[in-house]
């Protein structure tokens, strides 16, 4: 990825907080000596402590799921330690068999109450800097982004939202630029 001068890399260790891990510093220590271009993470992040290790360590910008569940004050003391442009929330949602948008956190295991709009305006109110709002339902499959669940969220706020989940080919990131979205993260395509 450095001799293709990508512009970003997110590194998100999905399992962490399932199983009570915090984040793995050396790894990512021995990520930021490697890469030539910025990067974020996420994963095991519980704690203004982590978040100041991890921008210590080489990472630009930490990506917060399960942690602002319960604490949204936690986004707001990140936020103001780091600056909001450094501080990355992600919204993880499924489609129940009706077709309706949940939130899910903690891998996908838990079913949170709030909707992925309602759960996006809060983290932004929160001072969260940008959102990446991932599809479960798509990751992976590479069959095309969710463009209605990126229109209907990306409309509502003022912050960058990246779309995540889905990408099979390029006229798929375009077609979620379209809609609203800033960014697309990509993952199986590009590897």
């Amino acid at each position: 990825f450095n001799d293709k001068e990508v512009d970003e890399l997110v590194f998100l260790d999905i399992s962490a907080n399932q199983h009570g891990n915090g984040p793995n510093f050396e790894l990512i220590k021995d990520i930021a000596s490697e890469a030539f271009m910025p990067f974020a993470y996420g994963g095991g992040v519980t704690s203004v402590e982590h978040i100041e290790a991890l921008f210590k360590i080489g990472v630009e910008k930490v990506v917060i799921n399960t942690a602002y569940v319960d604490n949204l004050d936690f986004i707001r003391k990140a936020s103001s330690l780091a600056g909001s442009q450094s501080i990355v929330a992600s919204i993880d949602v499924k489609r129940t068999f009706l077709g309706a948008y949940k939130v899910y956190s903690q891998n996908g295991t838990k079913l949170l109450s709030k909707s992925p709009l309602e759960l996006a305006k809060e983290l932004e109110n929160a001072g969260v800097g940008e959102i990446i709002l991932t599809s479960i339902d798509e990751e992976g499959k590479r069959k095309g982004v969710d463009l209605k669940l990126i229109e209907l969220i990306s409309k509502e706020l003022s912050i960058p939202l990246v779309a995540s989940g889905g990408v099979g080919e390029l006229s798929h990131i375009k077609a979620a630029a379209d809609v609203g979205a800033s960014a697309v993260a990509v993952g199986s395509f590009f590897v």
